[in-house]
């Protein structure tokens, strides 16, 4: 049996994702962002009360690009996943991505009154994400997907995208933006979006960088 915690809007989506990429059976267990998270019982399947908790085979994986990795070399007949330094660095770049748009969704979204919110910081992060964009850019020259093929990177990587277009546009990175549309073009990804009635993260489609 496998059994994913998720939230939506959030890097569990990344393991969504994958799984019906793979087309595999499982439970899908929904949360919501309140302190259910907490609970000692789901403590005990992630012990920073966060999400994903994947179980499976009779254990669980917490860290999502651990997950997509597991996932992809349990089933390797697939073809979702790589070898080598290319593999690892593209499937793990997806968090050097999500680490600028976590700083940014504090800001904006964690963080009340909105004058309470650094322009400063999100100035700096938001510039940071675009040289995430730019280094992807330059990968994306004569490819399709990062490893030539499609593979779990690309999940980790459009999942990351998914979120991080919310504050830093990809329209300025031509390669980016094409990556992207076909990503989110998929049928897997298109299930893993957030369904009716789940609670979101982002309520809005894009955020901008505050002044000050």
């Amino acid at each position: 049996m496998i059994r994913l915690h998720h939230c939506a809007q959030t890097r569990s989506m990344r393991v969504l994702w994958m799984l019906y990429e793979l087309g595999l059976d499982f439970e899908l267990v929904g949360h919501g962002f309140d302190r259910s998270l907490r609970d000692p019982a789901y403590l005990a399947l992630h012990p920073a009360g966060r999400v994903p908790a994947l179980e499976i085979d009779g254990g669980v994986i917490f860290e999502s690009l651990a997950a997509l990795q597991y996932l992809a070399e349990r089933h390797v007949e697939q073809g979702l996943a790589g070898a080598g330094m290319d593999w690892l660095n593209w499937l793990n770049f997806a968090e050097t991505i999500s680490q600028h748009t976590a700083a940014l969704t504090q800001q904006h979204i964690a963080i009340y009154p909105p004058e309470a919110r650094s322009g400063l910081v999100c100035k700096i992060e938001a510039m940071r994400l675009a040289k995430t964009y730019q280094a992807l850019e330059g990968r994306l020259e004569n490819r399709t997907y990062v490893l030539g093929e499609f593979s779990a990177a690309d999940v980790g990587l459009g999942q990351a995208l998914y979120m991080a277009k919310h504050f830093v546009k990809p329209e300025g990175f031509p390669r980016v933006a094409a990556y992207y549309e076909r990503l989110s073009a998929r049928a897997a990804f298109q299930k893993a979006l957030p369904q009716a009635g789940e609670a979101l993260l982002y309520v809005k489609d894009y955020y901008e960088v505050p002044d000050g």
